[in-house]
């Protein structure tokens, strides 16, 4: 009776060992097999694909709805682009340009970037109603060249090849006004570089067109 315990229970141990070990296996080739799996899918997925293409593409965001009867009536969206801001003022719908962005320094002849730049604005603009006053801004450094005697002419000459470059995009003439405010209404202080550079800008102003009664 000893010898047939002793010849059991070896026997008994050894086939749960095979068990136990047999499961820790399977379990090790799923999981070898689940890291392969992921490791193939991160190799066909081309991570870089969807910033590249960002750079050549215009984001978009939707247009706050007007809160009260002063504000154009707009539906459609916005373009997002580095150096253009977009703000919703009693005056109606403000489009802010750095300067650098369409003019080299100094200069009122819209530059080719320049030209993009307003080019992917004229949509936006064709979409709303309403008079689009164009503001020239710049900083409190004075300009003296025979062209631009002081900050109104380079403002006003500014305002004004913006305003042309949109009516030869199809933006009527009855709608535009060009209009220069030198460095009377600053954004901040003329105090540092980072802020005179804010202050050199073109503004698109769009108004509501009223009702006649």
């Amino acid at each position: 009776m000893g010898d047939g315990h002793d010849n059991l229970l070896p026997g008994q141990g050894k086939a749960s060992g095979e068990d136990g070990e047999s499961w820790l296996l399977s379990y090790l080739d799923v999981l070898t097999l689940l890291i392969t799996l992921f490791v193939l899918l991160l190799t066909l997925t081309d991570p870089t694909a969807e910033t590249a293409a960002a750079p050549t593409s215009m984001a978009a965001v939707a247009v706050p709805a007007r809160a009260t009867g002063t504000q154009p009536d707009l539906t459609g969206l916005l373009p997002r682009l580095d150096g253009v801001s977009v703000s919703r003022s009693d005056a109606g719908l403000n489009l802010r340009i750095q300067d650098h962005l369409l003019f080299a320094s100094g200069q009122a002849d819209l530059t080719r970037p320049g030209a993009t730049v307003l080019h992917r604005l004229v949509a936006l603009l064709e979409r709303t109603r309403g008079t689009i006053s164009v503001e020239g801004h710049t900083d409190d450094v004075p300009i003296h060249t025979a062209r631009f005697p002081s900050n109104w002419e380079l403002s006003s000459a500014r305002a004004s090849a913006v305003l042309r470059y949109l009516q030869e995009q199809g933006i009527t003439a009855d709608r535009l006004r060009a209009i220069g405010y030198a460095d009377t209404r600053p954004l901040r202080p003329n105090d540092s570089p980072d802020d005179r550079a804010a202050n050199r800008r073109v503004e698109l102003v769009i108004h509501e067109q009223r009702p006649t009664s």
